[in-house]
């Protein structure tokens, strides 16, 4: 009889985890604190518990490894960004050292201009005088 009454209690401890199933969290931690520790209705409401709070683990574990995911491929597509980015950088850079070299041209050659117009000037003056 003594080996028969593990078997019975399991048996009802089970049968009371499937009565709680359907049971809201409050009135599962009511019924464990009504009931001392080692009862089948407290093995039955800590057994329920364990379940859901595992359920809840499972599943925030899974949000989790989603929202990872979603991270790594937001880093990557961050990393992408970054080195377009930078490419774009050196590109614009580039251009901008040739067209300071560009300007540098150009500032010579509005002085040479300058100047051509310049001696023209004073040839043109110096030929009008010279006529006279």
């Amino acid at each position: 009889m003594n080996e028969e009454t593990p078997v019975v209690g399991a048996d009802k401890v089970h049968a009371l985890v499937q009565l709680l199933r359907t049971r809201s969290y409050e009135e599962i931690r009511q019924r464990m604190y009504d009931n001392p520790p080692g009862s089948p209705w407290w093995s039955a409401c800590k057994i329920e518990l364990d379940i859901r709070n595992g359920e809840q683990i499972a599943a925030a574990l899974s949000a989790t490894a989603r929202v990872l995911e979603k991270s790594r491929a937001s880093t990557q597509h961050f990393e992408q960004l970054a080195e377009t980015l930078h490419e774009s950088t050196k590109e614009v850079l580039e251009m901008l050292a040739g067209t300071k070299e560009a300007g540098r041209r150009l500032e010579i050659a509005v002085y040479v201009t300058i100047g051509i117009t310049l001696v023209q000037l004073f040839n043109l003056i110096f030929e009008v005088f010279r006529k006279r």
